[in-house]
């Protein structure tokens, strides 16, 4: 149904108490970083988002953030999911803190929704109020300013940046041309006010909602 909310999920989650000096070197961890997290979430973009909040919870930093490929999730492993994230800490209860908070966003903080009835078409348009060290770097703006974070398939997608940039004095500070690591999407970050910002979320809703319900238009 049209505004069905699609939550995320924790696939896989552990901990390194004291890492080893090699991987160490290949993370570039800072040397009072010696304790690590490692998490992967069903959906990408909503991962991302919760590393963020989890760099707002705990003194951690995410030193690793990927997408995966997700082809064969479910095939040759259960536990890949669309992205991972290592945070980096001084000790294991920062880095514990870190975790637990990621792990509870993904869970319960963004989510996709559907833009038609028919579930053809899914996005994911959300304000964050302030931005923590992760996606602070991501979109080269300092840390503690609003974002909104907007991602839908790629014709959607690039009609609805259209419609928030036209509807929200803000401006775009990263995109995500199509495709993507997992899947034909694509999207941008863009930043402003608070208000803003969630009125350019709410125009790439509204945008994304009408393409999916009316997919050939000239």
């Amino acid at each position: 149904m049209i505004g069905e909310i699609i939550r995320a999920n924790v696939v896989c989650m552990n901990m390194i108490p004291n890492v080893s000096d090699d991987l160490a070197k290949a993370l570039n961890l800072k040397p009072h970083q010696r304790s690590l997290g490692l998490i992967t979430g069903s959906i990408d973009d909503v991962t991302f988002i919760a590393l963020d909040e989890a760099t707002k919870a705990a003194d951690v930093e995410v030193v690793y953030g990927e997408c995966l490929f997700s082809a064969f999730v479910g095939i040759f492993t259960s536990f890949a999911g669309e992205a991972i994230g290592i945070l980096a800490g001084e000790n294991p209860a920062e880095v514990k803190s870190g975790l637990e908070a990621c792990a509870h966003y993904i869970e319960n903080g963004a989510y996709f929704v559907n833009g038609n009835d028919k579930g053809e078409s899914i996005y994911l348009s959300h304000c964050i109020s302030s931005t923590g060290s992760y996606l602070s770097e991501t979109a080269e703006i300092p840390a503690g300013m609003p974002l909104a974070y907007c991602i839908a398939p790629p014709i959607e997608a690039i009609y609805g940046i259209d419609a928030a940039l036209k509807a929200a004095d803000v401006k775009i500070c990263k995109t995500f041309l199509p495709p993507t690591a997992t899947s034909n999407f694509a999207g941008a970050l863009m930043t402003g006010s608070q208000s803003a910002c969630q009125s350019a979320c709410d125009a790439f809703a509204q945008a994304v909602q009408y393409i999916a319900n009316n997919p050939i238009v000239i």
